[in-house]
């Protein structure tokens, strides 16, 4: 399982025009989700991003949680995450879970990461084609992998 995790100070998905999810302070999560992922991944992954220390403290040092912060989250599924780029210049995606595992976690991860927050959070919508409109603050961004833990 893969995330880029990007510091927002907005973010907003949109599907058909229609504004689907919106948040001001807080972290855009893009999920990426492969057939061998587990609740295992799930769980770190979801520890380890509502206590990623990214934003500011009072001495404008990047020391504080999204928990400590009081930030909010929108999770993107995106599948494109695990695109396989070494031969030729068309990506190949075989690595991306099919559907029928991918929406499975993808639910699982959604409840897991708001039992960590301990607040609900907002999504886009699996499979959609979404629009993703942010300003990434700082710029922040960080990609964090559950297969490279240790």
């Amino acid at each position: 399982m893969k995330v880029v995790v990007q510091r927002v100070s907005k973010a907003s998905v949109k599907i058909n025009e229609r504004e689907v999810a919106s948040i001001e302070k807080g972290l855009l999560v893009l999920l990426g989700i492969v057939n061998e992922d587990t609740q295992e991944d799930i769980d770190w992954l979801c520890k380890k991003i509502v206590n990623l220390r990214v934003f500011s403290d009072e001495n404008s040092v990047m020391n504080t949680s999204l928990s400590d912060s009081d930030g909010d989250i929108i999770v993107v599924s995106q599948f494109t995450l695990h695109a396989s780029t070494k031969k030729g210049n068309r990506p190949s995606y075989i690595k991306a879970a099919k559907p029928d595992i991918a929406i499975l976690l993808y639910k699982n991860f959604i409840t897991k990461l708001q039992s960590e927050l301990g607040k609900p959070i907002q999504t886009g919508e699996f499979g959609a084609d979404m629009k993703v409109h942010l300003v990434n603050d700082g710029p922040v961004t960080i990609i964090i992998d559950s297969k490279n833990k240790e």
